[in-house]
């Protein structure tokens, strides 16, 4: 079930987040080249695998253990290699809490930007609880999650002795390499992804969506256009993004991007004529809506990030560079303030 949107936000009874989203989705694992391969499901965040000649790499390791598991299950059937590594696109719980289950399939690192490390040093512990008020379906299980995820592995960290590397990573999973390195800000400031070049896949994390909504309660608004073009200039010619169908032929790849580019241009630029004309947040929701509900009104978990991403483009308006720390309290309080 997608959240559609309700032209009315003022609906005392309208569900929080994602809480009403409680039905399954139907998950998809598909073949994208001769390793890499795409685990979507619907409009929730997708994974990526890699598989080698002798070890198997998963880009963003799901929301729980028991997420985690199946897909697991899936990689068994076409592989018995072991899962070495796995990679934190960024640091939202609900991408990187399931990764201690892929210690039972012989993962040793997971790597993650120096940004990220930092992230979730700084909020990790906060973001944890946050979303897990906003996905309860994507929590189910949220027990067995040992806390939070811990890079072994820090790009950009400067010491090697500790596990840390500098600028880009290439592992060689045996037959295929794959570049790692943050190509900018956008999602966050710490965003990671993974090139396979000699494949032409590029696996994106929340920095590229696809027919689903743009979360940017924690972006950097400015920034993130650019980076799209970076990621365009690679010329893949598919994309496993953030959310939403793996994407083929760079003419879909280039379709991502250019909805993902529209969206946080469009929303920042509203937050930008909010703040010029001195409109208080609510009024800014308002205003926010009229030029993204007809394009982008009809996606998955639209009603879901535009309450956080209107707070987000106000606040970067507004001079405020350096992304509000979201608690679940904080939350809930924005939340029923733009409802009521």
């Amino acid at each position: 079930m997608s959240l559609k949107p309700e032209k009315n936000m003022n609906q005392p009874t309208k569900a929080f987040a994602s809480q009403a989203d409680l039905a399954d989705k139907v998950i998809k694992f598909e073949q994208l080249s001769k390793h890499c391969w795409a685990y979507t499901a619907e409009g929730d965040p997708n994974s990526g695998v890699i598989i080698g000649d002798k070890f198997i790499m998963v880009s963003d390791a799901t929301a729980t253990p028991g997420m985690a598991r199946d897909l697991i299950k899936q990689i068994r059937t076409i592989s018995d290699k072991p899962i070495k590594y796995v990679l934190l696109t960024h640091y939202h719980a609900v991408r990187v809490l399931g990764a201690s289950a892929y210690a039972a399939e012989g993962a040793t690192e997971v790597i993650a930007s120096q940004g990220t490390y930092e992230l979730i040093i700084e909020r990790g512990a906060q973001d944890m609880k946050s979303e897990m008020e906003r996905f309860p379906r994507l929590f189910r299980g949220a027990e067995e999650v040992p806390g939070l995820t811990w890079p072994t592995m820090v790009i950009g960290g400067g010491d090697a002795t500790k596990g840390e590397v500098p600028g880009k990573l290439v592992i060689d999973l045996g037959g295929v390499k794959v570049q790692i390195w943050s190509p900018g800000y956008g999602h966050t400031r710490g965003d990671t992804i993974a090139w396979v070049e000699e494949e032409k896949v590029l696996f994106s994390g929340d920095l590229v969506e696809y027919e689903a909504g743009v979360y940017t309660g924690d972006a950097q608004l400015q920034e993130w256009p650019a980076t799209l073009e970076a990621l365009r200039a690679l010329n893949a010619e598919a994309i496993v993004p953030g959310r939403g169908e793996a994407m083929k032929g760079q003419a879909n790849v280039n379709k991502a991007l250019d909805y993902t580019k529209r969206w946080v241009e469009t929303l920042f630029n509203a937050g930008k004529e909010a703040v010029a004309g001195k409109m208080d947040l609510k009024a800014a929701m308002a205003h926010t809506r009229k030029s993204m509900d007809p394009v982008f009104g009809h996606v998955f978990i639209y009603e879901h990030c535009l309450p956080f991403d209107v707070t987000r483009a106000y606040d970067e308006a507004s001079g405020i560079k350096n992304p509000r720390i979201w608690t679940a309290e904080r939350d809930i309080e924005m939340w029923k303030a733009l409802q009521d």
